[in-house]
């Protein structure tokens, strides 16, 4: 990650190389080429969702930080519902349009790289990583116009020094250090929950609860769960910045709590009432609609948010790494776990989100405001004290049992 905006271009190229073989599994051995051009795509995945909310944070006006990190979650559910509609037998999904389907998303790639070429470098980067003052100065006008950027430069300059006494942070100095066990273990709280809410059981298999729950036109009330999927985030952008990451957060993951519950009512007594059909599709709805409201942009963007300049780039690929890795578990084991628990599967989930809802109320900080800078100071304050609290605790002991003697 030696330079923000090169190193999605660099990435770029691996959708493009992905895209174009899965486009041509048609002209040659195809399972060869789509396992191939999946697995290329899949890495530009990885790459692009640390890199991509990594240069948004960096870039962003600490009062737009959460609105604009939210874009790239936008950007996400906006690909999945075109490529939903797309997908419909009449349009890109028939025998003979797969190939185009499956390769279309390339052009999308291809587009970005070109605008890319027109995007400034990250001030920060170029301050604090780079030392290059006069440049980093001249990408802040051209992002920020002729506000004035003296405060912003300030916080650079302070955040700058502070790097300066810091050894480079690699992946097992996140892990070893103690200074930086807090925010890593929220990082990586805040991926976990994301993915294992349910919200992947209900994307990949939705079609396969609307058939359960009696719906006539499965295929079209998955495309509806996307439709309302983008929506929300469109809302989340809103909310964002107003409520703060934290509650909102929790609100979220109260809602789809409720969600999870109520759709394991309408699932286990379907067969006893009909109506029980609405219940389980309404919910599903409002299961999407309360992960897009907080549990669904908020990990992108938050764990940059955690992290000084030092840290950041690898605290970053730690949390990608756990982020994905948790979609492939529930992709590859929701299905048995439905077997298994039958109509009761999302009482699974149900736990799990009261959970997480504990930690994020204990544990995560809100961000809202707050320069990396304040952040970093904050989890400082708090290591301190922790460290502290079992000290005080021994010595308040031992005056104690000297009293009593």
């Amino acid at each position: 990650m030696n330079c923000r905006v090169k190193a999605m271009l660099a990435v770029n190229v691996l959708s493009i190389i992905g895209n174009l073989l899965m486009g041509l599994a048609k002209f040659g051995p195809s399972h060869i080429l789509i396992i191939a051009g999946r697995a290329i795509t899949g890495l530009y995945c990885g790459l692009s969702s640390g890199l991509v909310p990594m240069y948004v944070g960096e870039i962003s006006p600490t009062a737009l930080r959460g609105a604009l990190g939210t874009l790239h979650q936008l950007a996400i559910v906006t690909g999945i519902l075109i490529s939903q509609i797309l997908g419909l037998d009449f349009l890109l999904g028939s025998d003979d349009m797969w190939p185009l389907l499956l390769g279309l998303s390339g052009a999308a790639a291809l587009l970005q790289f070109f605008l890319l070429l027109l995007c400034p470098e990250s001030p920060r980067y170029l301050y604090i990583k780079l030392g290059k003052v006069e440049e980093a100065k001249k990408c802040l006008k051209r992002l920020r116009g002729d506000c004035d950027s003296t405060k912003e430069i300030a916080e650079m300059e302070k955040e700058k020094q502070e790097a300066a006494s810091e050894k480079k942070v690699s992946i097992r100095k996140l892990f070893s250090s103690s200074s930086y066990r807090q925010p890593v273990i929220v990082a990586l709280m805040v991926q976990i929950s994301q993915q294992f809410s349910g919200i992947n059981a209900i994307f990949y298999y939705s079609t396969n609860i609307f058939v359960r729950a009696g719906v006539d036109q499965p295929v079209y009330a998955t495309i509806g769960v996307g439709v309302v999927n983008t929506v929300f985030t469109v809302i989340a952008v809103f909310l964002v910045e107003k409520t703060g990451r934290r509650s909102l957060f929790i609100a979220g993951l109260i809602g789809m709590l409720a969600s999870a519950v109520a759709m394991t009512v309408g699932l286990v007594l379907l067969s006893t009432f009909a109506w029980m059909s609405y219940v389980s599709m309404v919910t599903v709805f409002l299961f999407v609609i309360f992960f897009e409201v907080g549990p669904g942009p908020i990990p992108w963007f938050i764990v940059a948010e955690l992290f000084s300049q030092g840290p950041r780039p690898a605290a970053i690929a730690i949390a990608g790494f756990c982020n994905w890795t948790c979609n492939f578990i529930i992709g590859m084991c929701f299905q048995y776990i439905a077997d298994l628990c039958g109509p009761y599967v999302f009482m699974t989930f149900a736990v799990l989100l009261f959970g997480f809802v504990l930690f994020t109320h204990f544990k995560v900080p809100e961000t809202k405001g707050k320069s990396f800078e304040e952040i970093s100071a904050e989890f400082r304050r708090k290591g301190r004290s922790a460290t502290k609290g079992p000290k005080a605790a021994t010595e308040l002991e031992g005056l104690r049992g000297s009293q009593e003697a």
